[in-house]
């Protein structure tokens, strides 16, 4: 029977010779991750299980990223909790200021070809960049895996995505991501697994490719994979991965539907307010007034953002009145910006840089709370209305070269109108 990846990997870790879509599995889990958020949840659920061992809590990441840092005392008791668990447990624990789970649980090694990995956030999905099945649950559910090992999973139908052609100077996969939303809308791959193949991701750089399967979640999708290549490879054992058992779709595999898609002419891409599949051009806003600018997040928060947001910046201002706001994905992130001269670039041209964490994004810290009527446009992955603590204002999406373009004029630009930025060497 001719499968999938998504399918070869649920069948494989199910202990069974294939799988179809819409079975129903118990499967072992190769790595789990909890973050503060989903915690009480999670810890709630593990005072039900009386005195059953957690012999996978070894295999499970606590990461401390979205009350990074804690801005109230409830946030800092469920830290406390974390951090006395992992003791307990023996746990891996990631503390504030380390970094997005996302980022870290394949930064630091935990992540390999052919894994299946759940976390308790839907972008979760960001895994399948280095061909790992990659899964969002609930905290409840963590806590079984930690308990067992293994969980349930419904096999999803897949969606084969084609991306042809090769992204042009000033392009990124968020574009890419931008303009399937467009074209798919929010609920376009709703419980379908993804699976990204063609020229232009091959091209992609791994922190592209992270972007890629990170925004599937708003497209509903259940999860998003790509084939393993050097560049997966070569990213993993840099790492410390565990040795990589890459997975590949057969060549007759049933898709519930493919889609082609040439990438060559693509424009850069922005959503407009309060709607992930409101798309347009960035030349087509061109004009939009802003009042700040995010740069960061689960998303657009590597060091190949950073590089672009520098590029745009250097020996420039940003625009009077405008703001903005940068959270590296993780700190070696940071540190290495800070070895590349980047980080000064982007404080001397009036941004500032928040620790490593999920906070800002979601509004949780309050650190970057837009005032009634203003616009943010952001590297984000999500606009919704109030998303920033405050619903009277606007969010924009784009990349963090239009991010960086818009905040150095003041309104949405289309990154490739800024001439002193080489595009094609970035």
């Amino acid at each position: 029977m001719s499968q999938t990846i998504v399918e070869k990997i649920l069948a494989a870790h199910a202990g069974l010779p294939t799988c179809k879509p819409g079975d129903f599995l118990v499967a072992d889990v190769d790595f789990a991750m909890l973050t503060d958020a989903r915690a009480p949840g999670a810890m709630k659920a593990l005072g039900r299980l009386n005195e059953v061992p957690l012999r996978f809590a070894p295999k499970t990441a606590l990461v401390l990223d979205h009350y990074s840092p804690p801005p109230h005392k409830e946030a800092a008791q469920i830290h406390t909790r974390l951090r006395e668990f992992a003791k307990e447990s023996g746990a891996q624990i990631y503390d504030i200021g380390e970094g997005i789970c996302h980022q870290l649980i394949s930064e630091k090694g935990h992540v390999t070809s052919g894994d299946l990995v759940v976390g308790t956030d839907s972008h979760s999905v960001t895994s399948g960049a280095f061909n790992a099945l990659g899964i969002g649950v609930e905290g409840t559910d963590l806590t079984a895996v930690m308990a067992y090992g293994k969980l349930w999973f419904q096999v999803p139908h897949s969606l084969k995505i084609e991306l042809k052609g090769r992204m042009g100077p000033g392009v990124w996969a968020k574009d890419i991501t931008l303009y399937m939303l467009g074209k798919l809308g929010a609920e376009g791959a709703n419980y379908q697994a993804i699976e990204y193949v063609g020229t232009a991701v091959s091209a992609m750089s791994i922190d592209n490719r992270m972007t890629l399967c990170n925004h599937a979640a708003e497209l509903g999708a259940k999860a998003a994979t790509l084939e393993a290549d050097e560049k997966t490879i070569e990213w993993l054992k840099a790492h410390g991965a565990r040795e990589p058992k890459p997975v590949y779709a057969d060549s007759d595999a049933v898709y519930l539907k493919e889609i082609s898609i040439d990438v060559t002419s693509l424009e850069p891409q922005v959503a407009r307010r309060h709607e992930v599949d409101d798309i347009v051009s960035a030349k087509q806003a061109s004009g939009q007034k802003i009042h700040a600018a995010l740069v960061g997040t689960c998303t657009n928060g590597r060091l190949e953002d950073l590089r672009q947001v520098a590029a745009v910046l250097k020996g420039h201002k940003l625009a009077p009145g405008v703001r903005m706001i940068v959270t590296p994905a993780s700190r070696d992130i940071y540190l290495q910006a800070v070895r590349e001269g980047l980080v000064e670039i982007i404080v001397s041209a009036g941004g500032s840089f928040e620790s490593a964490g999920c906070g800002t994004c979601i509004s949780v810290t309050g650190h970057f709370t837009p005032g009634d009527r203003e616009t943010v446009i952001s590297s984000a992955n999500r606009n919704f209305k109030g998303r920033l603590g405050n619903d009277s204002a606007e969010i924009w999406l784009g990349s963090a070269a239009t991010v960086a373009a818009s905040a150095l004029r003041g309104v949405i630009t289309d990154p490739r109108e800024i001439d002193h930025v080489n595009w094609g060497q970035l």
